[in-house]
């Protein structure tokens, strides 16, 4: 279902998933402010765990950690995450302050769910994936612990080469 539904751009930067998530981390860890590296840490901290679909509904508090680029990394506060189910199936949404996104997974393993989305603004509707290459998203999702979760985005459009979106069920 991936080759039929990401973009051939989002399967290029999935190819990458690897070489840039260990570099960005290892550039955060290297470069970043001590306190911002233990956040860093933690967000990535668990071993991916079996994903069952009833398991992810919910509301999250949701915070972007952001790897690479101009600053090494960027530690940003927590907001309010949800996943629910629409016509599409799951659906990931942050639902407060002014950058915002959304978007669905498709399976891959038990332990590792690919993401798909588009990114919009507190006064803009949400945009379908696919409609504006610049507001694409794609990455990998994870369960952590029994109520975490993090999405991990290579190559996002702005500010970094590495976002981690860490996820705590409310």
């Amino acid at each position: 279902m991936a080759a039929r539904t990401l973009t051939k751009a989002d399967q290029a930067r999935l190819a990458q998933y690897d070489a840039v998530s260990k570099a960005a981390i290892q550039n955060a860890r290297d470069h970043g402010a001590t306190a911002d590296v233990r956040e860093a840490n933690r967000a990535l901290a668990g071993a991916p765990q079996k994903i069952l679909g009833v398991d992810l509904l919910g509301l999250y508090r949701c915070r972007t950690i952001k790897m690479g680029g101009q600053l090494p990394l960027t530690v940003y506060g927590w907001f309010t995450c949800k996943i629910g189910l629409d016509d599409i199936g799951y659906r990931l949404s942050k639902t407060t302050g002014s950058q915002r996104f959304s978007g669905h997974f498709i399976d891959e393993s038990e332990k590792r769910l690919i993401y798909y989305g588009a990114t919009h603004t507190i006064s803009e509707r949400p945009i379908s994936y696919g409609r504006d290459p610049d507001r694409d998203q794609v990455g990998y999702f994870f369960k952590t612990g029994p109520r975490r979760y993090r999405l991990e985005l290579p190559l996002p459009r702005y500010e970094s080469k590495f976002d981690v979106i860490e996820l705590e069920r409310k």
